[in-house]
């Protein structure tokens, strides 16, 4: 059995900031780090805005967990060609803000935890780790660990660099979604073991649903609490009204999107019978044309086709908008790399 519950981007702006429901942040990083995290106060952040704009696309939150550490959350719905920057931006910003004049750098750990429903070029994976926990020597095999202890009176030296995840929900499948179609995904061994309980995590930010059979450390809480069935009649009305906005610009960049690529093709086109007729003019013109048709065309059409596939459409939708075929879409991919 499933039971719907509120999108966690909605959850995240009011309801996930109560107190009362610090077990559902808890455990979401719980299960992400692998280790007890206990949240214990939801700090100032972005996602507190009153523009309507930025509530759906940079929706922020701010969490202080066990010993001063800080878990920076962002989502991200429509593709920016800024997002890694922006990452970078708000993990500094939370180091940074640790700091006061005249103090020790006595910097505590940040978590960095990025959802993205876009591709981001990923392939098969959904959820990413990066972080930098060493330094190496460049002549000699030597390590200096990027960690640091001011207690003098402790032998332990704590890690300080900000450690950064990156979750694609769009890009998971359950298990069996892919013995049913047979799809067979080069795995490697991984550093962490971000699968299993996690995975029920990312289940929940894909469909906004949890399975009663789910044992992730806060899901069942979640399950319970951001339950769209107990929603008041104004508070489902929101959020309604909110879920379509969020459809309706999506609708509008994807339109535009689509649009611009068919206007680049054509550009490209027009580029290219241009520089045709040019030197049409001195090696003869039928025969100008007929380079210039073939050069624009190619150069327009290819790139147009790299520029879908990156961005996440489908090949039926590039050839839509290409007049390609499959075949020949499917071509271009494999020169380029990208199939």
């Amino acid at each position: 059995m499933e039971r719907t519950i509120i999108s966690f981007d909605y959850a995240i702006k009011d309801i996930l900031r109560d107190k009362a429901n610090f077990d559902i942040l808890s455990g979401f990083l719980t299960e992400l780090l692998e280790r007890s995290v206990n949240v214990q106060e939801v700090l100032e952040s972005e996602g507190g805005t009153k523009s309507k704009d930025e509530k759906m696309n940079r929706l922020d939150l701010k969490a202080k967990i066990d010993d001063g550490e800080l878990a920076v959350f962002e989502i991200q719905f429509f593709d920016h060609i800024d997002f890694l920057g922006k990452m970078l931006f708000n993990a500094c910003k939370a180091v940074v803000e640790q700091i006061s004049s005249g103090d020790l750098y006595d910097v505590k750990k940040v978590y960095s935890v990025n959802i993205a429903y876009f591709s981001m070029g990923a392939i098969n994976e959904y959820v990413f780790v990066a972080n930098l926990t060493e330094f190496k020597g460049l002549h000699f095999d030597e390590i200096i660990p990027f960690s640091q202890n001011l207690d003098p009176l402790s032998v332990v030296s704590k890690d300080i660099h900000p450690e950064y995840f990156l979750i694609l929900p769009k890009k998971f499948v359950e298990e069996d979604a892919n013995a049913d179609t047979g799809k067979k995904v080069k795995q490697v061994e991984k550093a962490r073991t971000t699968k299993s309980k996690f995975d029920e995590w990312v289940y929940v930010l894909k469909n906004s649903a949890v399975k009663s059979e789910f044992t992730a450390a806060g899901i069942q809480a979640a399950g319970e609490k951001l339950n769209v069935l107990k929603m008041t009649p104004a508070q489902r009305a929101e959020y309604e009204a909110n879920h379509q906005a969020k459809m309706t610009q999506k609708s509008q960049l994807y339109t535009a999107e689509l649009k611009g690529e068919k206007r680049g093709l054509e550009k490209g086109l027009e580029k290219g019978l241009e520089r045709g007729l040019e030197r049409g003019k001195a090696e003869g013109k039928a025969e100008g044309l007929q380079e210039g048709e073939a050069i624009g065309l190619e150069k327009a059409t290819v790139e147009a086709v790299i520029r879908g596939c990156k961005k996440g459409h489908s090949i039926d939708t590039i050839a839509e908008f290409t007049d390609l075929s499959l075949e020949q879409i499917r071509k271009i991919l494999k020169e380029n790399g990208l199939m």
